[in-house]
């Protein structure tokens, strides 16, 4: 009796120190970003690849951006697993407050004396530690970090339209081709929709409900890729986004915000970005910076900060590069400097904490459980996450691992099943010497 305990003891031991899911070689990973998906902009529309991804993977209920809910700043967070006032990407645009330059979304694609602020996102990190990397079309991607490119980049044209499903497929395919016949390891794909019919059209339109459609359709072209590719065993797949859209108010039945009306911005103003959103960023002239706030908080719906004094919540304040006063309006009010020119239906750049700004993550692959609900949670923890999946030593970051490893099939519950089974195997050997 004490031998066949004994032998059986040994067979669950030999058992026990292998992972609960079949070990492999590193996984390759896709991350993919669907600029201004917001999280429930599935829940009108017949997705039916998104919901089996839900079956297949992981769906997060929601996912929370960093404050600010803009493309560039949220992207690089994800991206570097470090908040805003860290990574110093502070708009979409980039500027100088002392020469007024001020460059669109695009040209600030390309400029990496904007994005390389001593931060390394997670292409450098990967590609410092063996592994091969590429950006297509992801914000950030066509920079520089301290003299080093990411092996591939493509940047946008200016004019690069963001709807065309016959490109889409195309992306894909040239992505998966990257992973399978040139053996990347990690690639980031940027989608410029439905950001773009979000501001034109506004959230609620039908023509957001088509785009939706067409993402999952294109979802639904990825994964019969990546069976033609052979990569459904070994490709780990992420799909989220930077922000959501809500609707913009606008008169009759609101009050615009006409931050002239309150204060002459040209006299106490020597630089702002007013006019892009409900975020706004003003340095005053020397001397002017209390008449400034004061006059401005005299505007209903707008929230003024000194930057100094913004919420710890908001990880803005410390940031080198940003203004000295903030301006936030609420939910669904833009701003306007001085004219009424605003045309969008729909934008972000509001709180982070507006249920409209949350987005999505799903997440599927090897690597991931099937069938599970997550708990919504912070962008900032995806970083560290991928530096598992990657098998890399991560750079310092203020994401954490312990919110995401339940995701996985080898962290989490799987590991702490194996501590349970270690337990039960101590208790056997107790007996045993008992017998």
């Amino acid at each position: 009796m004490r031998l066949e305990l004994f032998l059986l003891v040994a067979v669950v031991l030999g058992a026990a120190g292998k992972p609960l899911s079949k070990a492999a070689a590193r996984n390759k990973l896709l991350l993919i970003s669907f600029d201004g998906f917001r999280w429930d902009y599935d829940q009108d529309v017949d997705t039916p690849n998104l919901d089996q991804l839900a079956v297949d993977g992981v769906k997060a209920k929601y996912l929370t951006p960093p404050m600010l809910t803009m493309t560039a700043p949220s992207h690089f967070t994800t991206i570097t697993g470090r908040w805003v006032e860290d990574h110093n990407v502070v708009h979409n645009l980039m500027y100088n407050t002392t020469t007024n330059i001020k460059l669109p979304f695009k040209q600030t694609m390309g400029r990496s004396e904007w994005w390389d602020n001593g931060v390394l996102p997670l292409w450098i990190t990967a590609q410092n530690q063996g592994l091969r990397t590429a950006s297509f079309h992801y914000p950030g991607g066509g920079a520089t970090y301290r003299g080093q490119a990411v092996d591939r980049a493509l940047l946008e044209e200016f004019d690069h339209p963001d709807d065309n499903e016959t490109e889409w497929r195309q992306n894909i395919d040239l992505v998966l081709s990257w992973f399978s016949e040139e053996d990347f390891d990690l690639v980031t794909l940027y989608y410029g929709e439905p950001d773009n019919v979000g501001h034109r059209k506004g959230p609620d339109h039908p023509d957001r409900k088509t785009i939706i459609e067409q993402i999952d359709r294109t979802i639904g072209y990825l994964r019969t890729g990546m069976d033609r590719h052979q990569l459904t065993h070994s490709l780990n797949v992420i799909i989220t986004s930077d922000h959501g859209m809500t609707t913009v108010k606008k008169r009759p039945q609101v009050d615009e915000i006409i931050l002239n009306d309150y204060i002459k911005l040209s006299s106490v103003s020597s630089f702002e970005i007013l006019d892009y959103g409900g975020f706004g960023i003003l340095e005053p002239k020397p001397g002017k910076e209390q008449e400034m706030v004061d006059a401005l908080r005299k505007a209903p719906n707008l929230t003024v900060y000194r930057k100094n004094e913004m919420p710890e919540s908001f990880h803005l304040g410390r940031s080198q590069r940003l203004p000295s006063v903030v301006v936030v309006a609420d939910l669904g009010f833009n701003l306007n400097s001085r004219l009424i020119l605003y045309i969008n239906k729909g934008d972000h750049g509001f709180h982070s904490g507006e249920m409209d700004m949350k987005t999505i993550f799903r997440a599927f692959g090897p690597d991931f459980r099937k069938n599970l609900l997550f708990e919504p949670f912070d962008s900032i923890h995806i970083y560290p996450l991928m530096c598992k999946l990657l098998q890399i030593q991560p750079e310092a970051h203020n994401g954490s691992l312990a919110v995401t490893e339940d995701m996985l099939q080898l962290g989490g519950a799987s590991h702490r099943a194996s501590q349970s089974v270690l337990l039960l195997l101590l208790s056997m050997l107790l007996l045993l010497t008992m017998l």
